[in-house]
C-alpha cells in the first residue's frame, strides 16, 4: 500500500471512496461488536470451572500452618498462598499479603493511606496542595482515575520500547512534591512493553527528593505470555534492595485474569516497613480475607509451574485473536503512513496510533457501525489525549470472527480519518 502522503489528489480521491465503500458494506450489517475492555473470553473463564468443585474433603479444613481456613485469623493470608504470590512476584513470602479478589481495591486502598495518613513516617500528602504523580502514557485509564480522585496532580512521561523515558522520571523526582509513579512493568497497559533490565535498576537505583516516594508496580500481566519467546523483567525487589531503596515499591498482582475475574485471589508485596504500616492499617479495616478461596486457588496451583501451565491454556485462546488484528492491521494499513501499533509478546492489549487529531473522529466513526472501544483518551491523564492519536485495543473477549470484522471497520475508519486530514492540511 502507497504511503498516503504521496497520493495525488485523484487517488486520495478513489483511498477514500473505496475505504468509504467498505465502511458501508460494515454500516450495512448491523454489527454490535464489544472490544472497550480486557475482559477474559468465556472460553478462558471455563478453564477454571473445576474450582467450583472443589469439595471440602478434597481442600481439607486447615491451612499448611494449621490454621482453620473457615474461620477469622491471619490477615497476612493462607501461607501456600503467599508463598505462590511471592515467587510469582519476585518477593520472598514473608514480605506478601494474599487478600481479596481485587488488586486495585489494593492500589486505592494504599493511595488512600498515604493520603489521610501518610506513609514511610512523613506527613499525609492532603496536606501538600502541590502532591503530584508520575503517569507513564500510554498507560491505565483506572490508574488516572484513583490519582485524580484524590487530587494528586498527573505529570505525564512518555513510554519508550524500554519502558517509560527515565531521563525524564529521573529529572522530575527531584521535586519533593512528586510522591510516587504508576509502573504497569511487564506488558504494560496499552502498548504491551516489558521494561528492559536498565530500566528497572534505574528505577530501582532513583534517589527521589520525597522521602515518601512510593511506586504502584502492578504486575498485572506477569505471567501472561502469549508465545514461546516471552519478554523477561528483572526483579525490582531484588534491585532496589542493592541500593537500600526497597520502601519506594509496592507491588500488585492478582489472578483476575488467571482464574475467575472478580473471584480470584489479590495479593500485594512490599518491603518489610512498608508493610508494617499497611498491616496497621488493615487490622482496622478486615479481620482476615476469604482463606478459603485462597487454600482453593492453592489447590489447583500449587507451584508457578502450574500457574505456567494455566497461562499456556489461555495463550491458546488469545494468541489467535491477536494474530488476527495483527494479520488485518498489517494486511490494510502496512506502508501507508497513517498509523502504526505494537506487536505484543504478552498481556491483553494492542497499542494503535493513528493521525494526530484524529483518533476521536476513528473513535466515532466506529461507534457510528456499532464497534464499542476504549474511550478514545482514556489512555492518557484526566481523558485528554494531547495530540488525540491513541487507541487501544483490546482483543481478548470477542471471537476469532468477529475480530475480523472489528479491525476492518478499524481499518476502514483510519482510512477514512487520514484521507479527511490529508485533504484539509492540503486545502
Amino acid at each position: 500500500m502507497p504511503d498516503y502522503k504521496s497520493l495525488t489528489p485523484e487517488q486520495l480521491d478513489a483511498a477514500q471512496a473505496e475505504a468509504q465503500k467498505k465502511y458501508e458494506d460494515y454500516l450495512a450489517q448491523g454489527i454490535s461488536i464489544n472490544m472497550a475492555r480486557g475482559r477474559p473470553a468465556p472460553e478462558q473463564l471455563d478453564l477454571s470451572d473445576d474450582l467450583l468443585c472443589v469439595t471440602r474433603a478434597q481442600l481439607g479444613i486447615e491451612d499448611e500452618s494449621g490454621q482453620d481456613c473457615r474461620n477469622y485469623g491471619e490477615l497476612r493470608g493462607v501461607p501456600e498462598c503467599r508463598r505462590l504470590f511471592g515467587e510469582i512476584m519476585g518477593f520472598p513470602a514473608e514480605n506478601v499479603i494474599a487478600c481479596g479478589s481485587s488488586s486495585l481495591n489494593l492500589i486505592y486502598d494504599l493511595i488512600s493511606q498515604c493520603m489521610t495518613h501518610g506513609i514511610g513516617g512523613e506527613q499525609p500528602w492532603i496536606f501538600n496542595d502541590k502532591r503530584k504523580y508520575i503517569a507513564v502514557v500510554p498507560g491505565y485509564d483506572r490508574h488516572f482515575a484513583i490519582a485524580a480522585h484524590f487530587g494528586l496532580e498527573m505529570i505525564s512521561v512518555p513510554m519508550t520500547p524500554a519502558g517509560p523515558d527515565m531521563d525524564r522520571v529521573e529529572e522530575l523526582i527531584k521535586d519533593p512534591d512528586v510522591k510516587g509513579m504508576f509502573c504497569v512493568p511487564k506488558y504494560s497497559n496499552p502498548d504491551g512493553i516489558t521494561y528492559s533490565p536498565e530500566t528497572v535498576e534505574r528505577l530501582a537505583a532513583m534517589r527521589p527528593a520525597a522521602k515518601d516516594f512510593r511506586v504502584v508496580w502492578d504486575l498485572a500481566y506477569v505471567v501472561h505470555d502469549l508465545y514461546e519467546d516471552h519478554d523477561y523483567l528483572a526483579n525490582v525487589f531484588e534491585l532496589a534492595k542493592k541500593y537500600g531503596h526497597e520502601d519506594h515499591f509496592v507491588a500488585f498482582a492478582s489472578t483476575s485474569k488467571i482464574t475467575y475475574a472478580g473471584a480470584g485471589v489479590a495479593a500485594m508485596a512490599a518491603s518489610d516497613r512498608n508493610l508494617k504500616e499497611i498491616l496497621d492499617r488493615l487490622t482496622l479495616e478486615i479481620i482476615s480475607y476469604d482463606k478459603v478461596n485462597q487454600q482453593r486457588h492453592c489447590h489447583f496451583y500449587k507451584t508457578p509451574a502450574d500457574v505456567e501451565e494455566q497461562m499456556k491454556r489461555h495463550a491458546a485462546i488469545l494468541r489467535p485473536k491477536f494474530d488476527t488484528v495483527l494479520r488485518v492491521l498489517k494486511e490494510e494499513l502496512a506502508d501507508a503512513g497513517i498509523a502504526a501499533w505494537n506487536s505484543p509478546r504478552g498481556g491483553y492489549f494492542i497499542s494503535l496510533d493513528v493521525n494526530v487529531g484524529s483518533a476521536k473522529y476513528v473513535g466515532q466513526l466506529c461507534r457510528d457501525c456499532g464497534l464499542t472501544l476504549t474511550g478514545v483518551g482514556a489512555t492518557y491523564p484526566y481523558g485528554k489525549d494531547p495530540d488525540d492519536r491513541n487507541i487501544r485495543i483490546a482483543p481478548s473477549c470477542p471471537s476469532v470472527s468477529e475480530l475480523e470484522t472489528a479491525t476492518g471497520i478499524l481499518c476502514a475508519a483510519v482510512k477514512l480519518a487520514a484521507c479527511r486530514a490529508l485533504k484539509e492540511a492540503r486545502s
